[in-house]
């Protein structure tokens, strides 16, 4: 199996983007995943990498990368080392990313004869699914797309009318601390005044309405971040998805960083078993 990791994606006027890609190295055309991580995640979070592997070996070619304004940098893509690149980050530039990343990916010779660009999965984690639904419904290259723990609407998180919220805006800035690394994350408004200005495009549920492609929607039952209601309601929205619920499955389903097991926990290997057979049985 090939691993590259760390790989460069060099942009005029923009973020370089770091990603990995995982295949066997047979000459054999091999459709494509690409992954999108989460809030406060990175591409190389917790079992992400085992999680990389399994999909190489079922025969795809699987991409994963850093969100450009992730926090994360070329030299350090784990560590928020550019915590004013995150500040900067909004939707927006999220959807660009991965724009650029099937541009990309589409087009490339890098990789000889082991991609077949004609069959392009997103796959993607908690907030990560709301970016992959919204560019699903653009982009006609997008064949699947399975969101794990996937949140069902953006605006809500934004607790419009809170004293949070008014506080938020009457300071231009606010914080949010990373458990992990105990820094404190700084957001600007920019972040909200960028989803009320696209807030349309930016509404997942008419995204999801939009959608004609084989969906899949994954979520944990006792998930306290994002509620199963939520992946019902992505669910509900499309007449052309499906719906699996993991007994058991918190938010990570099982995972943390780091994750030093050289297995996947059980209830993200059964998220990746039922991930596979769907794009499988939808590819064929």
């Amino acid at each position: 199996m090939m691993i590259n990791k760390n790989l460069l994606l060099p942009r005029k006027g923009k973020k370089t983007i770091a990603y990995d890609v995982f295949y066997k190295d047979d000459n054999i055309p091999k459709p494509v995943v690409i992954f999108c991580h989460g809030y406060k995640g990175y591409k190389d979070w917790g079992a992400w990498n085992l999680v990389a592997e399994r999909f190489a070996k079922e025969g795809c070619f699987f991409l994963k990368f850093n969100f450009s304004h992730n926090g994360g940098t070329p030299k350090n893509p784990i560590d928020f080392s550019d915590l004013e690149a995150f500040a900067q980050n909004n939707f927006t530039i999220e959807l660009d990313d991965l724009e650029d990343i099937i541009n990309f990916i589409s087009a490339t010779d890098n990789f000889g004869n082991e991609i077949n660009s004609n069959t392009i999965s997103l796959i993607a984690h908690s907030r990560g699914a709301g970016i992959i639904l919204i560019k699903a419904s653009e982009e006609p290259r997008i064949k699947n797309v399975i969101t794990w723990a996937g949140v069902s609407d953006f605006k809500e998180r934004f607790q419009i009318g809170s004293s949070q919220f008014n506080d938020w805006k009457e300071k231009g800035i606010t914080y949010i601390e990373n458990s992990r690394t105990k820094q404190l994350m700084p957001h600007y408004f920019q972040f909200f005044q960028d989803f009320s200005a696209n807030e349309n495009r930016l509404t997942i549920k008419l995204a999801v309405q939009k959608l004609n492609i084989p969906f899949l929607v994954i979520q944990g039952r006792d998930d306290a971040t994002v509620t199963e209601a939520e992946a019902s309601l992505l669910h509900q929205w499309s007449s052309t998805s499906e719906l699996e619920i993991i007994k058991n499955g918190d938010h990570s389903f099982g995972t943390m960083h780091p994750w030093k097991e050289r297995e996947l926990p059980k209830n993200l290997n059964k998220v990746v078993e039922k991930s596979i057979a769907f794009l499988k049985k939808a590819d064929n």
